[in-house]
Parts: C-alpha cells; sequence; structure tokens
C-alpha cells in the first residue's frame, strides 16, 4: 500500500496500551476500535511485538511471522483454495472467520510460548467471526491461559457479541483530520493533483486507507459532476451521460465502490451542512438508496451504464429536483 507512514492517531492508543502494559496486572483482552483504514492492523502488530519481546527477548522485525504472535484473518473459503495455498498459489478467500480457525488457534494454546512467556492472538476483523466462531472464542477469553493476550481489531464493535466486548478493554481509534490524511498521502507518495486530492479526501471521512485507494483512482473529474448534480437538476441528462463516461464501460469493482463511496460521502456532507429539514431528509434518503444500490451492485451483475444513470438520478433526487429515480 505504498511507503510506510506514522499514524497521528495512535498517539493516545500508545499512552495507553504503555500504561497498561506497564502496569501490574495487564488486562488479557483489548478491542481495538475504529472505522476501517486507520491503521488498527498495524498498531495490533507493533503492540503484540512488544508484548512479547521480554529479558533475553528482542523484539521481533517482523511480528506477523513471529511463533507467538498469532494472526487469525479470512482463510482459504474452500478445499481447493486450501490446497492452492498449501502450494503457494493465489486463492480464493472466505468471508468470514471459522470455527475450525478458532479451535486451531486454541490447539496451540495448549502448549507454551514458543521463545517467551507470552502469546498475542490479533483476530482481524472480529466483526467477520461466525457466530459458532465467535461463541468459541468467548470461551478463551474466559479462561485466557497464563501470558495469553487477544487483540480484536474492529470496525464495527456493535457486531460482536455483548459477552466478547464486556471481557474486553477498547482502545479507541479516532478519524483522521484531512490535514492529517493529505500530509501521510504525501508521506505515502500518492497523486497529489489538487481535484483528485479534494475528491479523495472528502471520500475518505478521516481514513487513510481509504484516502490512498481513492488517490489512485483519480476522482477529482467525477467529483465536479457530482457536484453539479447535487446543485440542481439534469434535464438534458447531459451531466449523468459524463458520469457513466468517467465511471467508465467496464469499471472493475474497486472504481464501482470508490465511486459509491464519493457519492455518499458528497450527500452526507450535503446532509450535515443543509438547514432544510426538507432538504435533509431528500439527502438522507438518497444517502440510504445509494448504500443499498452499492450492496446490490456487486451481486445482481448491473450494467455500469445503469449503474451511473441511477447514481446521478439519486444526485439530481436529492438537489431537490422532482424526478423519481428508477429502480
Amino acid at each position: 500500500m505504498g511507503a510506510k507512514v506514522d499514524w497521528p492517531n495512535h498517539v493516545r492508543a500508545w499512552r495507553e496500551w504503555r500504561t497498561a502494559s506497564g502496569g501490574t496486572r495487564m488486562h488479557h483482552g483489548w478491542m481495538l476500535a475504529g472505522k476501517r483504514g486507520l491503521g488498527k492492523h498495524d498498531f495490533a502488530l507493533a503492540a503484540a511485538a512488544e508484548l512479547v519481546a521480554e529479558a533475553g527477548v528482542p523484539q521481533p522485525a517482523d511480528p506477523a511471522n513471529h511463533p507467538d504472535i498469532i494472526v487469525l484473518t479470512y482463510g482459504p473459503k474452500d478445499d481447493k483454495a486450501e490446497k492452492a495455498a498449501a502450494e503457494g498459489k493465489p486463492y480464493d478467500r472466505a468471508r468470514s472467520i471459522r470455527i475450525k480457525q478458532i479451535r486451531a488457534m486454541q490447539r496451540r494454546l495448549t502448549t507454551r510460548p514458543t521463545l517467551g512467556a507470552r502469546r498475542v492472538v490479533i483476530v482481524d476483523p472480529a466483526d467477520d467471526l461466525e457466530r459458532a466462531a465467535a461463541n468459541a472464542l468467548l470461551k478463551s477469553l474466559e479462561e485466557p491461559p497464563q501470558g495469553t493476550f487477544f487483540l480484536l481489531v474492529t470496525h464495527a464493535p456493535a457486531r460482536l457479541l455483548p459477552t466478547i466486548r464486556s471481557r474486553c478493554r477498547v482502545l479507541r481509534f479516532p478519524p483522521l483530520s484531512d490535514a492529517q490524511l493529505s500530509a501521510m498521502l504525501d508521506a505515502a507518495g500518492a497523486s497529489s493533483d489538487p481535484a483528485s486530492r479534494s475528491a479523495a479526501l472528502k471520500a475518505a471521512e478521516g481514513s487513510f486507507g481509504a484516502a490512498q485507494r481513492f488517490a489512485e483512482q483519480d476522482l477529482g473529474p467525477l467529483a465536479r459532476v457530482m457536484e453539479g448534480l447535487l446543485d440542481g437538476a439534469d434535464p438534458a441528462m447531459t451531466g449523468r451521460g459524463e458520469l457513466a463516461r468517467l465511471i467508465g464501460p467496464r469499471a472493475d469493482r474497486e472504481r464501482l465502490q470508490a465511486t459509491f463511496d464519493l457519492a455518499q460521502a458528497m450527500v452526507a456532507s450535503r446532509a450535515r451542512e443543509t438547514g432544510s429539514n426538507a432538504r435533509r431528509g431528500a439527502l438522507v434518503e438518497a444517502h440510504s438508496r445509494l448504500v443499498r444500490l452499492a450492496g446490490e451492485a456487486p451481486t445482481h451483475n448491473y450494467d455500469t451504464g445503469l449503474l451511473a444513470l441511477e447514481i446521478g438520478t439519486l444526485l439530481v433526487e436529492a438537489s431537490g429536483a422532482s424526478e423519481p429515480a428508477d429502480g
């Protein structure tokens, strides 16, 4: 994802973490909570590296491959994918963290750590634990082996079982400011085109991971067209035609997702800024329909041109125009 950058939103989390780790009784379960793209995974690996380093045990240079740091994330989705993974080939990943992964982790916890007295389990993202996997993890959180610590990376804490949340201490990661995001994009070598940078910052809404993806998509021209659609009606449909041209007839999933995210962010920004209750209601409704359409698009195999028309029409509707969106 480009050059390594510092995370200015980690300062408070590090202070809390190091105060706790320097105390007499370090809590065994932690939730790293905040929206996606705020560096929570980077923090988890660095914090785990500090925790397993003890007297005589150096801090690992590569925490992701340390024998006493277990990282649970999306695994192979089926037997075919597992075989490909075992052979070092590309493979399709599951969309959830499954119970067999938790069971395999628990078997490892029956033995002593390899190098020292501590072991860390990172679950990322814990939001996507299957129900059975979450219940199995809960048992380990209730009776953690000596020297074992759990770091649960979560983008939506409410999706976790209340019993899991109650057994964890929370570290919160706030969204980044536009100035912080811009400085981090510069450090990462992202495009500095002013229009695309501005659109990336707007669409990212405080997430560096999102801002970096959007900066690569050259969203400036798209943002200008969307602004025009949100400013007034498009009776000749020229704006919607231009939107379709800019998205492209064979846009990949990343391009479409960036388009949806930008449209949602722009509508949300207008809703926060408007003083009209009626206008705010129209913007909130448009945002809801954009979210629904974005969820349907990957599975319904929509024609890209029709998708662009629908997105544009929802933006025109939100501007106060009376024409209804198809769908």
